[in-house]
């Protein structure tokens, strides 16, 4: 893997790893909720020396770019943020095709994105996407949580666990020790925007027509496996395919069928970079 390049522009954290020789196309990838793009060295390591490049950022509230953690006024704060990473991508790398890559809240982001955003893209790959929760709260719970984040929008709400990300302990053991990982309660004022923009992918899915990867661990407790299988059901792409990897956990990179994951990612941007 080439050295990565990093920057730090208007309170935001940027990272590009370039690839190795020639490149084909260049994958923005947009992290999951708490982590940051560092914890993706590993996959940036595959697609480099398959002459992909790879460029991210820390979404505003996370790893090392500023904001509060746990808290956001509104989604648009993730698309406007991944907007300008693709401004910046497509200026350093001119007339080369982009692929979209979303994990878990990432995959949720990315998907908002595609719904007028889907035009700058070649193909859009999502891992875990968060387009629906394992667990659905009753009525009287969502009414009160929105009651909340109109009255006092900071309240802390939620924590993730983070225990169901890998079945691999080391992977688990790591990411509750990194420091750069929020552990920080999720504000009443996030989850009403998190659930307005998976409710908004639900409603206009039929609006993404681009070609599409669909991934997710069918034993994924972090992210529902069926909120994939109803995009990829939703979607007008004439070009989808959707897999539920048996027994997976939510982060399908970490786990250790993560290499051949990676392999498949290539092979199918291999047949759509042209």
């Amino acid at each position: 893997m080439t050295t990565a390049n990093e920057v730090t522009q208007e309170g935001l954290y940027y990272r590009h790893w370039p690839a190795l020789a020639n490149t084909k196309a260049v994958v923005l990838l947009v992290h999951g909720l708490g982590e940051h793009c560092q914890r993706y060295d590993h996959l940036a390591a595959h697609l480099t020396k398959a002459d992909y490049a790879l460029s991210s950022m820390d979404l505003p509230g996370h790893g090392q770019s500023d904001g509060a953690r746990g808290h956001i006024e509104t989604f648009d704060v993730f698309e406007n943020a991944v907007l300008g990473l693709y401004q910046k991508t497509v200026k350093e790398n001119p007339g080369k095709p982009i692929f979209l890559l979303g994990h878990s809240m990432g995959g949720l982001i990315a998907t908002k994105l595609l719904l007028n955003h889907q035009d700058k893209f070649k193909g859009a790959m999502l891992s875990g996407a968060a387009i629906q929760s394992p667990q659905e709260p009753p009525a009287w719970q969502v009414g009160l949580i929105k009651l909340i984040a109109k009255l006092l929008p900071k309240t802390p709400m939620l924590a993730l666990d983070g225990s169901g990300v890998s079945r691999d302990p080391k992977v688990v053991e790591n990411y509750m020790a990194d420091p750069l990982v929020s552990k920080a309660k999720l504000s009443a004022q996030f989850l009403v925007s998190m659930t307005n923009a998976m409710q908004d992918c639900k409603d206009h899915a039929s609006k993404i027509s681009l070609p599409l990867m669909i991934m997710h661990g069918s034993a994924d407790v972090m992210t529902a496996p069926e909120g994939s299988q109803l995009l990829h059901d939703s979607i007008t792409s004439n070009d989808k395919q959707i897999t539920l990897y048996d027994g997976l956990f939510h982060e399908i990179f970490n786990e250790p069928e993560g290499e051949s994951i990676f392999a498949e990612m290539v092979a199918w941007m291999d047949g759509r970079a042209a």
